[in-house]
C-alpha cells in the first residue's frame, strides 16, 4: 500500500490498559521480515561472490560491518534487537573482486553465554534470570548486585590512534585485527579515566585526534564528559594512553540524565544534544531486583525542551548560552559547521522519543496486522537544520529572528537563553519513502565544513527498505530501491584524485527475506545513483548497524 505509506494520520486509541497509543502513520500491508533478525553461523575463513555488474577495479580494501548475529542462546532468547551477538563481517575488495568472512566478536560475554549455554550477562533489553544451579539463598542475594556492563560491542567499528575497535555504549571495547577479524585486546575506558561508558559513534579530525562521549555518575549527581583521545601512539602496545576529560556538564536531571547514542563536532566546537529521554539511574540500579532490562529504565518526557550544549575544542570551555528547541529524539547527526557567526547543526530527528523499546526482537518478528501496528506507531525521523549563534551577549536583542538564511530561526528570550527552530532539509517526496536515518557523507573531506550532499537509508519499514542521496542544493533527492530488498546504513569512498564532494562510490549490505542466501554487498556511483555492481553472499546475514571502509594501497 504506498499510497499509505505517504501520509502522516496521527490517531490514538485505547489499549486494554487505558494507554493512549499514538499513531503517526497508517499502513497497511508490511512484508514479513523475520529472517533478517535471525541467528547465523559465522564464516571466518574467506569465501567468493558472484559479481553481477562490475565493481570498479580502484577500490581497494575491507568494508568491515558490525551488528548482531545471534538472537538467542541455548533454549534462551535475547529481548531487544540490540542485544544479538557481535558478528563482525568483512568485504574484502581488490581487482573487480569480492571475497566475504564473518567472525563472532570474542566477548566476555559471547564467551559466558556459550560456556553456560544460556545468557549469563545482561544486555539493553535482556535481564539474566538466576543461575538454577544455585541454592534458593545464593538467587535471592544475586538480585541485589548491580548488573554487569557487557562488552558485547555489536554497534559500529571505530578507530583511535590507527587502530581499529568495534563499540557498544558501555566501557569496554574490543581491539581487533580488520584483516582477519580477530579479537586482539579488550580495552576498558574506566581505567583510562572516571568514566561509565563511551558512545559507538565519536569523531575524528584530520591529524587523528579524536573526541566522545561518557557520563560518570558521583555523588553530585550524573554528569556528561567530553573526550579527548590523542592521534598518535607513543608505544606500538598503546590503546587509550593518553585520553583526557576535556570538560564535564553536570545532567539537568541528576538522578535522570539524558540518553545520548552520538554527538556533533564542528572546526572549534562539541554539541551535546541533551535530550528528553532520560534515563532513570535509580530504575537501573534496582533492574536485577525487579527483574527488568536496562530498556525498561528509558522513558520519554515531552515537558522538556532539548537543549544544545556548545564546548569549545581547544580550551575545554562549556558556552555559557543554552540554545533550545521542543522536544527532540535524535540518533545521529548528519554535520556541523560554522559559518558567518553561526554554527550550523544537521540531524536526523523525530517528534518522539518512544521508539528505542519498539525494536524489540518479538516485534520485528511479527507479520500481518500486528506488524503493521509497531511500524504505525514509529514517530517518522527526518533530516533538520538548526542555526545557533555563537556571538550572543548583552548586546544581542531579544525576540528577533537572528538568523538572516533560510527558514530555522534562532531567538533569543533570556539573558543566556535562545530558543532555536528547526529548517527541513527535504522537499515532501522524502515523506513517501519514510523518513531517512543511518546520515552519511563524506566524511574525511566534508566533515565539519559546509557541505552539499548526504546520504541514508529510507524507512517504509521497521529496518532501511531504500537508499537515498540528499542534495541540500533545491533539497533533492535520489533513490535506489527494489521491492523486497533492504540495504543497510550506506557508506561513502571516495574515488581516487576525486575533484567533487560526490566523487566515489556508495556501499550498503543489502538483505531479502524472501529468499534463502541472497545477500549481496551493493555498489552505486554516488554521483548518478546508478547501481555498478552487486556481490552476492552465498551465506546469510542478519540486518546490521554501522560500518566503516577501511583502504589499503
Amino acid at each position: 500500500c504506498r499510497s499509505g505509506r505517504a501520509k502522516a494520520i496521527s490517531k490514538s486509541k485505547w489499549s486494554k490498559s487505558r494507554k493512549i497509543i499514538k499513531h503517526f502513520t497508517d499502513v497497511h500491508g508490511l512484508p514479513c521480515i523475520e529472517k533478517i533478525v535471525s541467528s547465523v553461523e559465522d564464516t571466518p575463513e574467506p569465501i567468493g561472490t558472484d559479481i553481477t555488474g562490475s565493481i570498479p577495479v580502484w577500490i581497494r580494501g575491507s568494508f568491515l560491518r558490525n551488528g548482531p548475529g545471534k538472537f538467542e542462546i541455548g533454549n534462551q532468547k535475547f529481548n531487544h534487537w540490540f542485544d544479538g551477538m557481535a558478528l563482525l563481517h568483512q568485504f574484502k575488495i581488490a581487482e573487480g573482486r569480492v571475497t566475504y568472512k564473518s567472525r563472532f566478536l570474542s566477548s566476555d560475554s559471547f564467551t559466558a553465554n556459550k560456556e553456560h549455554n544460556r545468557i549469563v550477562v545482561s544486555e539493553f533489553g535482556t535481564i539474566t534470570m538466576p543461575d538454577p544451579c544455585k541454592n534458593f539463598f545464593q538467587r535471592f542475594l544475586s538480585r541485589f548486585e548491580l548488573p554487569k556492563p557487557t562488552d558485547n560491542a555489536n554497534v559500529s567499528f571505530v578507530t583511535y590512534k590507527g587502530d581499529y575497535y568495534v563499540s557498544t555504549e558501555t566501557n569496554i571495547m574490543h581491539k581487533v585485527d580488520p584483516e582477519t577479524l580477530k579479537t586482539t585486546k579488550k580495552v576498558d575506558w574506566s581505567k583510562f579515566i572516571a568514566v561509565n561508558g563511551a558512545t559507538a559513534h565519536p569523531h575524528t579530525e584530520p591529524d587523528g585526534t579524536t573526541y566522545n562521549m561518557g557520563n560518570s555518575y558521583g555523588a553530585k549527581g550524573a554528569s556528561y564528559n567530553i573526550i579527548k583521545v590523542p592521534p598518535t601512539k607513543a608505544t606500538a602496545e598503546d590503546t587509550l594512553e593518553g585520553v583526557s576529560v576535556l570538560c564535564s556538564i553536570p545532567s539537568s536531571d541528576k538522578s535522570k540524565p539524558s540518553y545520548y547514542h552520538s554527538f556533533a563536532m564542528s572546526e572549534n566546537y562539541v554539541v551535546f544534544i541533551e535530550q528528553p529521554i532520560k534515563m532513570d539511574l535509580l530504575k537501573i540500579v534496582t533492574g536485577k531486583l525487579r527483574g527488568k532490562s536496562i530498556s525498561d529504565s528509558f522513558l520519554w518526557d515531552p515537558t522538556l525542551n532539548t537543549i544544545f550544549h556548545l564546548i569549545h575544542k581547544q580550551t575545554g570551555t562549556v558556552s555559557a548560552v543554552k540554545y533550545l528547541a521542543k522536544p527532540l529524539s535524535t540518533l545521529h547527526q548528519i554535520n556541523a559547521y560554522e559559518e558567518d557567526g553561526f554554527l550550523v547543526l544537521d540531524m536526523c530527528a523525530s517528534d518522539d522519543g518512544e521508539a528505542i523499546n519498539n525494536y524489540n526482537v518479538q516485534n520485528l518478528r511479527k507479520s500481518g496486522e500486528a506488524l503493521d501496528e509497531v511500524y504505525n506507531t514509529l514517530c517518522r525521523v527526518f533530516p533538520r537544520r538548526f542555526v545557533l549563534p555563537l556571538n550572543v551577549d548583552q548586546e544581542t536583542p531579544y525576540g528577533r529572528n537572528l538568523n538572516p538564511k533560510g527558514s530555522a530561526t534562532s531567538v533569543r528570550f533570556a539573558k543566556n537563553k535562545v530558543f532555536c527552530t528547526h529548517e527541513d532539509l527535504h522537499g515532501e517526496d522524502l515523506s513517501e519513502y519514510g523518513g531517512l536515518e543511518f546520515p552519511q557523507i563524506n566524511y574525511t573531506k566534508y566533515n565539519t565544513r559546509p557541505y552539499r550532499y548526504f546520504y541514508g537509508c529510507g524507512f517504509r519499514h521497521l529496518v532501511g527498505d531504500s537508499l537515498i542521496k540528499m542534495d541540500l542544493s533545491g533539497k533533492r533527492m535520489k533513490v535506489w530501491e527494489e521491492p523486497g530488498l533492504y540495504p543497510s546504513e550506506p557508506v561513502f569512498v571516495p574515488s581516487p584524485n576525486a575533484t567533487e564532494e560526490d566523487d566515489g562510490v556508495i556501499m550498503s549490505v543489502v538483505i531479502t527475506p524472501n529468499k534463502d542466501k541472497s545477500t549481496f554487498l551493493l555498489v552505486l556511483d554516488a554521483k548518478t545513483f546508478a547501481e555498478l555492481g552487486r556481490a552476492a553472499v552465498p551465506v546469510n546475514i542478519p540486518y546490521g548497524f554501522h560500518g566503516t571502509f577501511s583502504a589499503t594501497a
